[in-house]
């Protein structure tokens, strides 16, 4: 029971963390103002007089709701295409893409849902070699690969114990659930109050069915739409059937290494990583909540009055589908990055990662490409609380250089930023308790908890996670190449790095369940917080090539 109770909790939690604040802007406000936001507005106030120019970020991600009212303007558009035409006009070999490309879809329209963790992957083609392997004859280079296979087993059989556990377990949890609100509508009968929150909070039981129907309203009942027992019942009943559905999801697809939905729609070869025409041009696909909420923070239209203001006030959102409902695949990422380089994309976000990689190579070197032809790539730490300089987080900036049997010492890319997430809460609860961490592989740390943003349909919604916390990077990223377009794609990263506020706390650390503090500046390179407004003015003192001067800045 613990497994579903805990996800189902975090989605109360996730819901409704800012529901009587309201703070639908709080990540573009200044440290002045008690929240370790960007500084949006003082920055714009300090560029006011100097001329920009447009810049195109591509959002490789689960696809984007192009026609979004806060979105459509900023849509970046192919002007070298005729729209539907079926005719590939620019010559760069995907036809009618207007608005980016999608790398899971196939050439009858059809698009990739769900699909596979790596893991998963990884265990599938060697499972046949494997499975019955008897290791005391197995040679060198074999024995060390069926070592690595009996990790990805024993993490996929693990995974799907848990996920049958849990699916059998929802029915002992829903009668929980439904009995803590009936005793606390039992509770307000007895002393004749009307159930609403108010009077739920002023119920005084030592009962546990109390206490647990007590949280339960206050999670559900937080924004004013559920006013009797039958509303909440139906709430609950919802919730409880899309944990059950991802449940079962992990079974049918993510930890199913016999699914492949790849073969049957995108219809590539997969075993060829230098493919790169395939797809189709459907940029939004069958979910593409993730990919707008990620847009909406680089680009939303600015002071439209209508939902929320994006970082950048002049940007093209160019959609490059690669995400599935699972984990996306080496050869789509690096095809991704490689169709906004030469679609002229000067930024690239990427609020994706897995613990594995099928093909490091080839995604290498579309990150070596792209850095060669000056884009910055920024990139999400993951939301495993984990310290990212001993597990790995796939794609990373670090890469091995083949010569010959001789192997170069690890190099990595310059134009790559590794982002963390912070939370609107100050002091000790300034980071997310959920993000991915690492003093040596995670540069710097933005804010990622409650983020309001589009919604594709013309929504909006918080959502929080280190995906989050990129695309407000990739926006103050977005600024600097479009006010300062002089810049190269390095000492923009130099500029944000090294003008961010430092952050003197004791902190909690992200998994840590100790309780001890640890100093903010060990959980990333920099030490600090992004802020846009102090990047704007470092930019201003900045030429050229010249390398940018690591000075305190604070706001």
């Amino acid at each position: 029971m613990k497994i579903i109770i805990k996800t189902f909790v975090l989605l109360l939690v996730a819901g409704n963390m800012l529901a009587q604040e309201d703070l639908k802007d709080w990540f573009h406000k200044d440290p002045s103002e008690g929240y370790m936001g960007i500084s949006t507005e003082k920055a714009y106030k300090a560029l006011e007089g100097r001329s920009n120019q447009p810049v195109i970020v591509a959002i490789i991600d689960s696809g984007v709701d192009a026609e979004h009212e806060d979105l459509a303007k900023n849509m970046w558009i192919n002007a070298d295409e005729i729209p539907d035409n079926g005719i590939d006009d620019d010559n760069n070999g995907y036809i009618d893409d207007i608005h980016g490309w999608n790398f899971i879809g196939g050439p009858n329209g059809h698009n990739v849902g769900p699909d596979t963790y790596e893991v998963t992957r990884l265990y599938g083609k060697h499972k046949y070699k494997f499975a019955n392997a008897n290791p005391a004859i197995l040679n060198k280079e074999d024995k060390k690969l069926y070592e690595q296979f009996l990790v990805w087993q024993e993490e996929v059989e693990k995974q799907r114990a848990r996920a049958e556990k849990a699916i059998a377990e929802v029915g002992g949890v829903e009668a929980r659930v439904m009995g803590a609100v009936d005793a606390i509508a039992l509770a307000l009968e007895k002393d004749s109050m009307d159930f609403n929150l108010e009077n739920i909070n002023k119920i005084e039981s030592e009962d546990q069915s109390i206490a647990i129907g007590k949280n339960i309203s206050n999670n559900f009942m937080g924004g004013g739409d559920i006013n009797t027992v039958d509303d909440l019942k139906s709430a609950l009943t919802e919730a409880l059937d899309g944990d059950k559905k991802r449940q079962q999801d992990k079974l049918d697809y993510a930890y199913n290494p016999d699914f492949d939905p790849r073969s049957t729609i995108v219809k590539d070869d997969y075993s060829n990583s230098d493919e790169s025409v395939y797809g189709n041009n459907d940029i939004e696909g069958p979910d593409a909540l993730h990919g707008t909420h990620v847009a909406g923070i680089v680009g939303a239209v600015r002071n439209n009055d209508i939902g929320m203001n994006g970082v950048a006030n002049n940007v093209q959102i160019m959609s490059v589908r690669t995400v599935p409902n699972g984990d996306e695949r080496d050869k789509d990422v690096a095809n991704a990055i490689r169709y906004a380089v030469d679609n002229g994309a000067s930024i690239i976000n990427m609020s994706f990662g897995k613990g594995y990689s099928w093909d490091k190579k080839v995604v290498d070197d579309a990150v070596k490409y792209a850095t060669k032809k000056d884009v910055l790539l920024v990139h999400a730490a993951g939301n495993s609380a984990q310290d990212n300089d001993i597990t790995g987080n796939f794609p990373v900036n670090k890469y091995d250089k083949a010569c010959g049997r001789l192997w170069w010492k690890k190099k990595q890319s310059k134009n790559w930023i590794e982002v963390g997430a912070l939370s609107y809460k100050p002091g000790e609860d300034a980071v997310a308790t959920f993000s991915n961490y690492g003093q040596n592989n995670v540069d710097i740390f933005s804010p990622g908890v409650q983020i309001y943003a589009t919604l594709p349909n013309n929504e909006y919604r918080y959502l929080q996670g280190t995906s989050m916390a990129s695309p407000v990077v990739a926006g103050v990223a977005a600024v600097l190449r479009s006010y300062f377009p002089s810049l190269k794609a390095s000492q923009v990263k130099e500029i944000i790095m090294n003008s961010a506020v430092p952050v003197d706390l004791k902190v909690k650390k992200p998994g840590d369940k100790s309780g001890d503090l640890v100093d903010f500046k060990t959980l990333s390179v920099q030490g600090g917080a992004i802020n846009l407004h102090n990047a704007v003015q470092m930019a201003k003192q900045t030429k050229g090539k010249k390398k940018v001067k690591k000075k305190s800045t604070s706001t």
